[in-house]
């Protein structure tokens, strides 16, 4: 903490809620310098109530930002810093999470669909058998996504479809749609008492309802999902005011009431800005949840040929003009560490897994592919199911973990391939961010496998860095320079590869072999939450386990034994 701040005279402060799968977040940053001066994080509950689904409240998830806003104000006060001083707050958000509300209760219809959540695959073949040839990259040239399940719409359709409380506000013109982005301004503005509907171009490009070439929702692509467009947020552009913060029964001191609303990005948008990638070419990758790797491309959207998507990056204001992104998407990266510690049980922290891959350093021929909700990019592939092959009875839950992290830079390697087809310029290095960073061992794995360095910001919070930097640089606001220079508190940290490019290589060319045995499992999509594979129709984690029993021993699983 700075001598200013211990004093209580700092300058400008500009908040930022980060939306995330595993958890929300408020943090404060002082808008001269970018240092983050306090913050506060609840951790959110998943649902899967049957195989394939994922599922949040979105009435939780918005208790949990009212109550990361009050903690943060309160460890500022501690502090002896004038929350008065927060002139802006800005939103990164989990992107493609669709939520339905009644704008006359304010209460969701039904709970939040999880970006990654696999119900809508009957859907997507519905809306496959509309479609010339069956193409699923019919829509890419207006849109830059394929049709998938990932993406919003879908699984609108899907809650239109089956969901009677859906179908019949929205015929009697209750229903309001958003993503996590919007569902909050709204509910921060005012909600059912004059909540602003709204959204920005990077989630708006994640729906597949939206022009990436006109910036608005598109009628044909309405009329094609059967979507009445007046569910549909306003689009607005990432950086602009969108209203002020409403007194709420969930804000007890009140002490945001009147700060502004002024930037707005999904967060894998926020954290190409709060990496500051804005030149052409720059790119970065997020290690969270899921792990996201996105080129700037310019001013021009770029159509991939190898499997990536084109979304939009940022409009930082009203008049600017938009940047666009190449993105690499992959389903599973933290996800993974998680299901190890929860599913599994082979060790209780995220630490542990860093250390006991240490404890190896190498995974002795195991291969993971965690391909638990189908493979995201670049292959689009549905059918793909999490599998772990090459085990001996030499391999313990030490070789597992290894495995699991080296899958983790693998599947950002097929990325990093693909990007760098597209672009025709290969990347020199990689930016990295996210929870994940602080993985040592991680992030010298990730070089060697890269064959190039990993240069990681000392500003881990980069997608709450991201939506500040565009809040406080908002018309109207003012507090924020976008000039990188400026922002004395960001340093960085490199790995450089230490690994014979050969050796990388040849790890390489195994784990692929296992991608390829991971396709194929799901014959029959899921309808109801079930799902027939190849080999018989129990899930992967009856596989994993008893295998794992057999091999490496049942106290290996429990976590009991070193």
């Amino acid at each position: 903490m700075t001598a200013a701040a211990q004093r209580g005279t700092m300058g400008p402060l500009v908040g930022a809620i980060d939306q995330g799968t595993s958890s929300s977040r408020f943090l404060v940053f002082n808008a001269n310098t970018a240092e983050l001066l306090s913050h506060h994080q609840v951790e959110l509950k998943q649902k899967f109530p049957k195989e394939g689904w994922v599922e949040q409240d979105a009435s939780e998830i918005l208790q949990s930002v009212y109550e990361c806003m009050e903690k943060t104000c309160e460890k500022l006060k501690q502090l002896n810093i004038d929350i008065g001083n927060i002139k802006a707050i800005g939103i990164s958000n989990q992107r493609e999470t669709t939520v339905v509300w009644d704008k006359t209760t304010g209460k969701p219809l039904y709970d939040a669909i999880v970006w990654l959540d696999l119900r809508t695959q009957s859907t997507v073949d519905k809306l496959l058998e509309k479609i010339p040839g069956h193409d699923k990259s019919f829509f890419k040239s207006r849109t830059g996504l394929p049709l998938s399940t990932y993406f919003s719409a879908v699984k609108l359709r899907w809650l239109l479809d089956n969901v009677k409380g859906v179908e019949q506000a929205v015929k009697e013109g209750r229903a309001l749609f958003g993503t996590i982005d919007s569902w909050l301004i709204w509910s921060l503005t005012g909600g059912k008492d004059g909540g602003v509907h709204c959204t920005d171009v990077t989630n708006a490009s994640r729906t597949l309802l939206f022009n990436i070439h006109s910036l608005d929702w598109d009628a044909n692509l309405c009329n094609f999902f059967d979507i009445p467009i007046d569910i549909l947020p306003t689009v607005r552009s990432s950086s602009e005011i969108y209203g002020l913060v409403k007194i709420s029964p969930s804000l007890t001191s009140g002490a945001l009431t009147g700060v502004p609303i002024s930037g707005s990005l999904g967060d894998q948008s926020a954290a190409l800005v709060g990496q500051m990638c804005f030149k052409d070419g720059q790119a970065k990758n997020t290690y969270g949840t899921g792990l996201f790797l996105l080129c700037n491309t310019g001013h021009k959207p770029a159509l991939s040929e190898h499997g990536l998507l084109t979304t939009v990056a940022y409009q930082l204001g009203r008049d600017k003009p938009a940047c666009y992104a190449l993105e690499g998407s992959v389903a599973i990266g933290g996800a993974l560490v998680r299901w190890l510690r929860d599913n599994l049980g082979i060790a209780k922290s995220a630490n542990e897994i860093e250390m006991l891959a240490a404890e190896v350093g190498n995974s002795y021929g195991c291969c993971f592919v965690p391909a638990f909700s189908g493979l995201y990019a670049p292959y689009w592939e549905p059918t793909a199911r999490g599998i772990i092959c090459g085990l001996t009875q030499f391999t313990n839950k030490k070789h597992i973990a290894y495995a699991a992290l080296e899958a983790v830079c693998f599947q950002t390697r097929e990325i990093l391939d693909a990007m760098n087809k597209d672009c025709g310029i290969p990347l020199s290095q990689l930016q990295v961010d996210g929870g994940m960073t602080n993985n040592k061992i991680l992030m010298q794995l990730q070089a060697d496998i890269l064959c190039i360095p990993v240069v990681k910001t000392s500003m881990p919070e980069t997608s709450a860095l991201g939506a500040a930097m565009a809040a406080g640089a908002a018309e109207g606001v003012g507090v924020w320079s976008l000039n990188p220079d400026d922002l004395t508190a960001v340093t960085w940290e490199r790995f450089e590869p230490q690994l014979d490019p050969k050796e990388s290589e040849c790890r390489y060319a195994k784990w692929k072999k296992a991608v390829k045995k991971s396709m194929g499992w799901v014959t029959s999509e899921p309808h109801t939450g079930g799902e027939t594979s190849i080999f018989c129709s129990l899930p992967l984690g009856f596989f994993i386990m008893s295998n794992l029993l057999m091999l490496i021993g049942a106290k290996y699983i429990s976590g009991t034994s070193k």
